[in-house]
């Protein structure tokens, strides 16, 4: 009997589907007392250290897993999972963990490192193991901010190791527990491997397994397939994409372009390869997200499907139905999880939050909905999705916003200009400049940025790569480059120039102008780290 600990946090369907496309079936533990009838237990930990280590708490989880532990029974858990078999971490000071294993987690830090870790890296075996048994160096899934390092006190545990900055325990085993900082449910044919892996039971080290290495592994460059996903005038849910934001076509009765439906398009670019795929519901700052259906059913049928990340963007924020009763956006983005999404988007709440983040002096109240989704599900879970356009200035003392020197000169010939933030999918600009949103959200809690451009939006002319090096040196989080791809030779300028982490594309891809392997070919011939 395989059994998942799902104690309500997170996205949980995710792992479900991968188990079930694996063809095992699952018993819900629902009670603490089942957590000691289980065969194989697994823990899907998904949020913050202390809002999970709450939950197992309040649900009376903890001691019957302890004992469950202790009995060296078959456990294997998933990213802060792992983490919770520590002492306790550095992100929820005083907050306890289970105790298993000696130490602290800690918070990554060195000069120059993005925090979180999020993407695509291999793992160095320090020992042969059945969890890989046909593990050949590919690259897994990692999402997260805090790791546990390798020391005397758990060398009997260590079962693998990652480089990021310095060597972190990526995999950890003693007996039947095990336990990995990745998310294998997340990490395509490699990830569903080693889940099978545990499921089957395989206890056997063979000759063929693979050795210890001592090679340093290298962290990947991620390419996102992104779809703007709107209903059309006929009231169905299609991809759409825009020139400069304008969805609807040039000519005849101007209907929104359809480019696909979201479930079949999501499939089609995992099974090409993308290393993430993003869903933008377009017009969601219109409505209540929550009576959006078919969106939650959108990430519902895709999660089935696609076992790579799944960020769902639009109407992240507080609200109040035609019934009066109030939803937080931390409600909002709760149903986004439990429907499939592994990350929630920002977008124009983000501007009006920094708005009044500055009005405070620069002082948080929690009042955010970055700061209540980190919180809860960890800075890596919020996406800040950033709207900006250029206004053109004469000298940089002419405005008060953080200005670049520009190799596109404005209209009447201006050599200067700043990045305007607009809300409102692009329709409204307010006065604050892409440096002062993204160090604000960075403060507030987010964990990554989406850079649109409203000014390269559509025109294949490449990325705007005068913005994107703007905000990659003022952040020290992940960073995706958007809008303008038009061709290979874009996302190895855009690596190479900026830094970035990730470069996303819509229409090339939806429109097979540009395939995924293609550019993901070229990166390699360019010596750019990047998963097959």
């Amino acid at each position: 009997m395989i059994s998942l600990l799902d104690y309500g946090a997170g996205n949980v369907r995710s792992l479900r589907n991968a188990i079930h496309a694996l063809g095992f079936t699952l018993n819900e533990i629902a009670h603490p007392e089942e957590i000691l009838k289980a065969e194989r237990l697994i823990f899907p930990g998904v949020g913050a250290f202390g809002a999970a280590m709450e939950r197992l708490q309040r649900l009376g989880y903890v001691e019957p897993l302890k004992e469950y532990l202790a009995a060296d029974r078959p456990f294997f858990a998933i990213c802060v999972g792992l983490q919770t078999l520590f002492e306790g971490s550095e992100e929820s000071p005083g907050v306890p963990g289970l105790g298993v294993i000696p130490g602290q987690i800690r918070r990554f830090a060195g000069q120059g490192l993005s925090v979180p870790h999020m993407g695509w890296n291999a793992v160095r075996l320090e020992r042969p193991a059945p969890l890989f048994a046909q593990y050949a160096g590919e690259k897994f899934y990692f999402v997260h901010s805090y790791h546990a390092a390798p020391s005397a006190e758990n060398a009997d545990w260590q079962l693998a190791l990652t480089d990021y900055g310095q060597p972190f325990l990526s995999a950890v085993q003693r007996g039947a527990v095990a336990a990995v900082q990745f998310h294998p449910e997340k990490s395509g044919a490699a990830g569903l491997a080693l889940l099978r892996n545990f499921l089957a039971g395989e206890t056997a080290i063979s000759s063929a397994m693979p050795r210890p290495s001592t090679a340093p592994t290298r962290f990947a460059k991620r390419i996102v397939a992104c779809l703007d996903v709107r209903t059309n005038d006929q009231g169905d849910l299609v991809v759409t994409k825009g020139d400069q934001y304008d969805v609807r076509e040039k000519s005849g009765e101007r209907e929104v372009r359809n480019l696909g439906k979201p479930v079949e398009l999501a499939a089609r670019y995992f099974d090409e390869g993308a290393d993430e795929v993003t869903f933008l519901n377009i017009t969601a700052f219109r409505d209540f997200p929550l009576a959006d259906q078919p969106m939650l059913e959108v990430l519902k049928r895709a999660s089935e499907r696609v076992f790579v990340p799944l960020t769902i963007g639009g109407g992240i924020r507080a609200f109040t139905d035609a019934d009066g009763r109030h939803y937080s956006a931390l409600d909002v983005a709760h149903e986004y999880f439990r429907s499939g999404a592994d990350k929630v988007s920002i977008g124009s709440d983000a501007v009006t939050a920094v708005e009044a983040y500055r009005a405070r002096g620069g002082v948080k109240d929690g009042s955010t909905a970055m700061e209540q989704i980190a919180a809860v599900y960890g800075n890596q879970a919020v996406v800040i999705s950033i709207d900006p356009r250029r206004v053109y200035v004469t000298a940089p003392e002419d405005t008060a916003h953080a200005v670049v020197e520009t190799a596109t000169p404005g209209p009447n010939g201006e050599r200067y200009c700043w990045f305007q933030c607009t809300i409102k999918g692009g329709r409204e600009g307010r006065d604050v400049d892409v440096v002062e949103l993204a160090q604000a959200c960075e403060a507030l809690g987010a964990g990554e940025i989406l850079l649109n451009s409203i000014d390269r939006d559509g025109t294949g002319a490449g990325f705007d790569l005068e913005l994107i090096a703007q905000v990659r040196a003022a952040v020290s989080i992940p960073v995706i480059a958007s809008s303008g791809a038009g061709c290979v030779e874009h996302f190895a300028d855009v690596f190479a120039a900026t830094g970035v982490e990730a470069a996303l594309a819509a229409g090339i891809f939806h429109r097979r102008e540009v395939p995924i392997q293609a550019v993901k070919s070229y990166l390699r011939t360019q010596g750019i780290e990047i998963r097959n």
